[in-house]
Order: structure tokens, then C-alpha cells, then sequence
């Protein structure tokens, strides 16, 4: 993708040129000036005093009493003697009879040159005086030009400097040069549906005025980072084949007061020259945050927005201007900002579902050579979760692995290596563990794995590795879901915690003892139990009453407090009833799954990373044979229960037979 700047320069770039080159021709000019006026001035000094001798002020006096002197000429700091041409001083005479004598104020010199009757002058334009001019206002004048100038390039960061403060430095890509359209975006099917529309209206606006439609001033991008939000702005001003100009929120923003306001003018200005046009605004926040009274407050950026908000009323929707903006934080964004008729429409750029995953990767996948094992469809289960970003990234990441190990196409083994490469780091192979630690990794990990297999409502096992990652994870257990899901239930959220408790509940069993290994996954549980009772409503004391809310969802999913420090206490308290609860769960998984666990972690310390179903293949051999016994253990059950019925029953005919005796 080339850019119009690097390419054909636009008119503005142009006009942006030529005052630059003006002002540059101009302090040129002032530089020659300077430096020719102290030459002349050096030549000037030279030559007279080559041909004046300075004498005593005593002297020129008595010259002037023995009438010698012919004219005498008075500057700002000498006396200059110009003697007759028959004059004879005792001294010997000047070949050019030309003498200097330092100026001294004296009021009886000039009644006495006019009794001698000698002519006596001032020049009209003194060298000297321009001189102490040019070195007194001139050179400082220019010198504080110049330093201010490349404070401005400095602080500006741009080649504007001075003159390009105010200017909107915005990236213009003119019609298909963006070198995005809709077939290259994929997973978004409800966001390019309600953007198709703007674009329709870009290409035949008639169409839409003679019903009296209003085309919509602005669409605001609303998702999480790496969804696609700017490719998304690109793909429109692609479809619609017009001008298209990209900025970010923060180019906005300068020390100076004022600077973001004029930026925002000269936008909307180059947005209206070059109609149609689709005005790009990419991290908005960084200006259009809700405005406050607090002290220390940034004027600038609250000037900048006003700017904006007068701006989006001001232009003429008419002319095929629309405005587009990303974020990830709507809940900072000023109320003003988001009112129809500046932003009409908010478009959820969401995670991409299991089929838009898909879709993306085969997008991705379009210029990569693939193998003909690869299923995408797996890949997608495998990714929950994943943004168009990391999907590319996974798709990249394969392709490098597959040069790596020296293959001509990417296979299905590339592709879920680099889904771990992606979510838990590369193998870090210095990281070598000693025989106790890869031990207790190893009980750790088929613990998680112990307790997924042995439940209902969890995922099955995928993977299960002890070789460390670099993010940090000395081992992990991966787990696949089999269809995509919207919604967890209670049971599979208790299951799920009970997963993650799992594997410090086989470290407390096999050793006795706990290590650090375990702090990711309490944090995990930890965060599951306190959702479901603060914020899912799935907890008998408190019912549906919400405790917490999420502030910003679409970042790291930071939650408040909405109640009382008591009831906070409450909340805590009933978590950690929660974790108990999993725990000892866990911990009654693991010791009837004694044997298994003794014989699957052996298993993984000599492989480091086995599959699902080499995992489930060794399982099978102790939870089968129970399977096979478990009608018996109930019949047994039943008969151990008969008598106590029969016996109940007797105690009952008893109990009749004595109260129909004491009658």
C-alpha cells in the first residue's frame, strides 16, 4: 500500500512545500545581508586606516589655531582632519593629508572652527552607526529566528516547523490505493453489512434523498483491539473508491493550546476540497474523552474536542463526507461525542465466532502455500477466543516453521504449533528442569488433565506438555472445545474451577507439599468463583443482586465495586466457601484416580508432551473395569438396603401394632 505522500504530492503537501522553500529563500537573503555588510565595513576600515594617521585632540587644536586645517568631519566616534595643500605641520604631512583624532566633547571646538573659518560637517549615513545597528537588533532578530525554528521542527516532529503547526498531518490515500476491500475482511459479516450502506450512499446519494433519507454524519468502531476496526475504515473508502484520510486521535494532541483545534479545521477543510471523502479517526479516546471540571484538567485536548463536536454540526452531508472512528473504550467517550447526528451509528466490531475464524484464516491463508491435511475447521475450535490479529499471526508463524524445518507448504502440525506459539510462547529449550521439578510439573499437569477426563461438563484433552514456554509456563495442559459456545452453565463454570484446582490438589497428594507452580491457576479460579456470585447472579445468599460491573470490557475487563464494604466482605467469603469446595473435589478425583495418576505422569516424563488419546488410552485401563462392576456395586447397594427397608417396615407394623394395643 502506497501512500499519496511518497507518490504524487497533493495540493497541500505542494502549498506546504513552496512556504517552506519561501521562508528558506528569506533567511538565506537575511544571512547574504549580514555577512555583506560587515565585508563592506572590514574593507572600508581597512582602507581608512591605511590612509588617515591618528593624532592627539592637543594637536588638532593647535592645527586648528595655525589655521592648516581645511574641513573637518565628524562621526559617532572620531574627528576626521583634512589639512590645506600648503600646509607645513612641524610633524612632517600625510601623503593624503587625511588625520583622525578620538572624539571628546568639547563645546569650543565648533565656535572656534567657525571664527578660522573652516567648514566642518556630519555624514548623512554613518557606517560605523549601521554597523552597531545590524549588530545590535538585526543578528539578534535573525538568531532568534532561526533557534525558534528548530525548536518548532523539534517539538513538531514534522518538517512543518513554524509554519505547519496547525496543519492536519493526515495520511490521504486516494480512491483504490488503499489496497483494501471487503474480501479482504472476514468474520464481520454484521459490521460490513450496516457499512455496505454508507457506501451505497457514497456512490448514488439520489437515491437515498429522494426519499428524504439523511446520510449519516458518523460511525463509531466499537471492539476489542486486533478485531479489525481500522482494516474494516480501509475496506470502505476501498468499496466506495474515494479520497480517504487516516489519523490517529494522539496527532491531535500538543503542548500547545490550541494546535489541535486548528488541526481538526484544516481536516475537515482537506476532507470538503477533496469530496467525496471518508475522514478516518483511529483511537478517538485519545481526544473525545468525557469532559470535566477537576483541577489540572487538559485544556487542549477539551479545546480539540469542542472543535470536533462544532465541526461534525458544521459540514454538509450532502457533499459525500462521512466520518469514521475506532476505539476500544466507548465508556470514556463525552456523551456530546456519541449523541445522533455526529456519531448516528455504533458498530460492534466483536471476537470473530468459530465460522468467522475459519473464514479469517482462510483469508489469511490465501497467499500461503498449504498442505492438503490442513483443516481449518480444527484450527478454529482450537483458537476460542482469537482476533483477526492473532489469527494472522498463527497463520504467519506456521509458514515460518514449515521454511524452518525445511518443507515447501504449510501443514496441520505447523498451524497448531503455532497456536502454541501464539498463546504460551515458544519452546524454550535452554530451560533445562531438574529430574524433582519435572516431576512435580508432571504430576501438576496430569492432575488439570485427571480432573477434566473425569467429569462431565469440561472440555476434552488435547495436548498435555511439561517442556517450558517463553511466556513463562513450565508446562500446560491443552484442552479443545467440540463446538463453539455462547453460554457456560453453572455446572460447567463449578467444573471448570475444579479443572484448575486440580493440579496443585496432585501436588498436595504425590508429595505432600505445594510450590509456585500453581498461581495462575488460583488467579483463573479465583476470578471464575468471584464472577459468578458478583456479577452472574449464581449464588444462593445473594440471589441476582449485581456486586460488580465491568468497566472497561473491551480491554482488560477491570471491574468495580457496586455495593458496601460489608457486603464486599460477604462476597469474599462466600468465594472462598467456593474454592474450598473445588478444592476438595479436586482433591477426591485425584486420589480414585491414584494409579492413573502414578502411571500417566511417569508416561509424560518420558515423552514431555503426549496427545488427548495417548492420554485417554492409559486412563481407560482404570476407569473401564469400574464401569463393568458398577451394576454390581448398585445391586450390592440394593441389597444392603433391602433389609434396612424391611426392617423399617417392621419397625413401622410395630409401632402400629403397639399403639392399636394401647387403645
Amino acid at each position: 500500500m502506497n501512500e499519496n505522500n511518497n507518490n504524487e504530492p497533493n495540493e497541500n503537501n505542494s502549498g506546504d512545500n513552496k512556504r517552506n522553500n519561501d521562508f528558506s529563500v528569506f533567511i538565506k537573503l537575511i544571512v547574504i545581508a549580514v555577512i555583506l555588510t560587515f565585508a563592506i565595513n572590514a574593507i572600508k576600515s581597512y582602507v581608512e586606516r591605511r590612509e588617515t594617521a591618528e593624532i592627539p585632540y592637543s594637536q588638532m587644536i593647535d592645527w586648528i589655531n595655525k589655521d592648516y586645517v581645511k574641513k573637518v568631519v565628524f562621526k559617532s566616534n572620531q574627528i576626521s582632519l583634512i589639512l590645506k595643500e600648503d600646509a607645513q605641520p612641524e610633524e612632517g604631512k600625510n601623503a593624503n593629508g587625511i588625520y583622525k583624532v578620538g572624539f571628546i566633547e568639547n563645546d569650543e571646538l565648533i565656535p572656534l572652527l567657525t571664527e578660522k573659518k573652516i567648514e566642518f560637517s556630519t555624514p548623512a549615513f554613518d557606517n560605523s552607526t549601521t554597523l552597531m545597528f545590524l549588530m545590535s537588533w538585526v543578528l539578534p532578530l535573525f538568531m532568534f529566528i532561526f533557534i525558534f525554528r528548530i525548536l518548532m521542527r523539534a517539538l513538531d516532529g514534522r518538517a512543518g516547523g513554524i509554519m505547519g503547526v496547525g496543519k492536519a498531518n493526515a495520511k490521504v490515500y486516494m480512491e483504490h490505493e488503499t489496497g483494501v476491500t471487503f474480501e479482504d475482511v472476514a468474520g464481520q459479516d454484521e459490521a460490513k453489512e450496516s457499512l455496505e450502506e454508507i457506501i451505497d450512499f457514497l456512490h448514488d446519494p439520489d437515491k437515498y434523498s429522494k426519499i428524504g433519507a439523511k446520510q449519516p454524519k458518523g460511525a463509531l468502531l466499537v471492539g476489542p483491539p486486533g478485531t479489525g476496526k481500522t482494516l474494516l475504515a480501509k475496506a470502505v473508502a476501498g468499496e466506495a473508491k474515494v479520497t480517504f484520510l487516516s489519523l490517529s486521535g494522539s496527532d491531535f494532541v500538543e503542548m500547545f493550546v490550541g494546535v489541535g483545534a486548528s488541526r481538526v479545521r484544516d481536516l475537515f477543510k482537506q476532507a470538503q476540497e477533496s469530496a467525496p471523502s471518508i475522514v478516518f479517526i483511529d483511537e478517538i479516546d485519545a481526544i473525545g474523552k468525557s469532559r470535566d471540571n477537576q483541577i489540572g484538567g487538559n485544556d487542549e485536548r477539551e479545546q480539540t474536542l469542542n472543535q470536533l463536536l462544532s465541526e461534525m454540526d458544521g459540514f454538509d452531508t450532502s457533499k459525500g463526507i462521512v466520518i469514521l472512528a475506532a476505539t476500544n473504550r466507548p465508556e470514556v467517550l463525552d456523551k456530546a461525542l456519541l449523541r445522533p447526528g455526529r456519531f448516528d451509528r455504533r458498530i460492534i466490531v466483536e471476537k470473530p465466532d468459530l465460522i468467522g475464524r475459519e473464514k479469517i484464516l482462510k483469508v489469511h491463508a490465501k497467499n500461503v502455500k498449504i498442505g492438503s491435511d490442513v483443516d481449518f475447521n480444527k484450527i478454529a475450535l482450537a483458537t476460542s477466543g482469537a482476533v483477526g490479529a492473532d489469527l494472522a499471526n498463527m497463520v504467519n508463524e506456521a509458514a515460518l516453521r514449515a521454511v524452518r524445518l525445511g518443507r515447501d507448504e504449510v501443514k496441520q502440525e505447523d498451524l497448531l504449533e503455532a497456536v502454541e506459539v501464539v498463546i504460551a510462547g515458544k519452546e524454550k529449550k535452554d530451560r533445562i528442569l531438574s529430574d524433582k521439578e519435572k516431576e512435580i510439573v508432571s504430576y501438576h499437569e496430569i492432575g488439570h488433565a485427571l480432573a477434566a477426563a473425569m467429569q462431565k461438563n469440561t472440555q476434552p484433552v488435547q495436548k498435555i506438555t511439561i517442556v517450558p514456554r517463553t511466556m513463562g509456563a513450565l508446562g500446560y495442559t491443552m484442552q479443545m472445545p467440540e463446538e463453539e459456545k455462547y453460554l457456560m452453565n453453572k455446572d460447567e463454570m463449578l467444573a471448570e474451577i475444579v479443572v484448575l484446582l486440580a493440579g496443585r490438589a496432585a501436588e498436595e497428594i504425590k508429595f505432600n507439599s505445594i510450590t509456585t507452580g500453581a498461581s495462575n491457576d488460583i488467579e483463573r479460579a479465583t476470578a471464575m468463583a468471584r464472577a459468578m456470585i458478583s456479577q452472574y447472579g449464581m449464588s444462593e445468599r445473594f440471589d441476582m443482586m449485581q456486586l460488580e460491573s465491568i468497566q472497561n470490557r473491551y480491554l482488560d475487563g477491570r471491574t468495580a465495586t457496586n455495593c458496601s464494604e460489608q457486603t464486599i466482605a460477604l462476597l469474599d467469603s462466600e468465594v472462598l466457601e467456593l474454592i474450598k469446595k473445588s478444592h476438595q473435589k479436586a482433591k477426591d478425583i485425584i486420589l480414585s484416580q491414584r494409579e492413573a495418576l502414578d502411571e500417566l505422569s511417569s508416561f509424560l516424563i518420558q515423552r514431555e508432551t503426549i496427545t488427548g488419546e495417548e492420554f485417554m488410552e492409559i486412563l481407560k485401563k482404570y476407569t473401564e473395569p469400574e464401569k463393568e462392576t458398577a451394576p454390581e456395586k448398585e445391586t450390592a447397594l440394593e441389597k444392603e438396603t433391602v433389609p434396612e427397608k424391611e426392617t423399617a417396615q417392621n419397625s413401622e407394623k410395630d409401632g402400629d401394632e403397639s399403639t392399636a394395643e394401647q387403645e
